[in-house]
């Protein structure tokens, strides 16, 4: 076993589909790290001064590096080990920032309409479905985003196709987007999802980090 100062410390929001993803892409590393789950509303200045930007994931590695990008966390674990070659096929930037920037932008004002001055949520709904109409054409082709396999777009945008649908999970699943509906139903169903999705307490200066410990993953 692995002494906790070699090992990196993720601090993350359960909820937050940033925070998800990579915890996914480290369970499928079978990364041994020490978790810090944090309340986004009470974020402790230990992680505020690895990132001043105060969102999750913030990844610190044993050599004081850190990596608070969650598409980079993912691709900082799957490039010491990819098991289910999930950094394959390479072409998967265009998709995966349009879910970051157009979606997500929709995504927000739809789901959280509240936070944000004279929003239409219905609009907004509207325009985020475009995002879901175009993976449902590719999923009419092919189980996953990229083919016949899971890759790491699959994993980078479903945390937040599952926010989309949460947001009026009746109305979702009665769209004709049988494809996505299928393949969200799929990840949420799956290992990689369940296991990433254990509750923790908040984490506080003091109090010991929780071992996530490699390896975990089930074929």
């Amino acid at each position: 076993m692995m002494s906790d100062a070699t090992l990196p410390i993720l601090y993350s929001f359960r909820r937050c589909p940033f925070a998800m993803r990579a915890r996914m892409a480290l369970y499928s590393s079978d990364q041994t790290y020490l978790l810090r789950e944090v309340l986004l509303r009470d974020k402790p200045d230990e992680m505020l001064a690895l990132s001043a930007k105060g969102t999750v994931p913030v990844l610190q590695l044993a050599d004081g590096a850190v990596i608070d990008e969650s598409l980079d966390v993912m691709r900082w674990a799957l490039n010491r080990n990819d098991p289910e070659g999930w950094l394959h096929p390479h072409d998967m930037d265009t998709l995966i920032e349009t879910c970051d920037t157009d979606f997500k932008t929709h995504l927000d004002r739809y789901k959280y309409a509240s936070r944000y001055d004279d929003s239409d949520p219905l609009s907004h709904r509207r325009a985020g479905e475009r995002f879901i109409q175009h993976l449902d054409a590719r999923l009419a082709a092919s189980p996953y985003l990229f083919g016949e396999r899971k890759a790491l777009a699959d994993i980078a945008i479903a945390p937040f196709v599952r926010q989309f649908a949460l947001a009026d999970w009746d109305w979702f699943f009665a769209t004709p987007h049988v494809n996505v509906r299928r393949w969200l139903s799929a990840f949420i169903a799956s290992t990689p999802f369940t296991a990433v999705m254990d509750k923790f307490e908040p984490w506080r200066p003091g109090d010991a980090d929780t071992l996530i410990t490699a390896p975990y993953r089930q074929t």
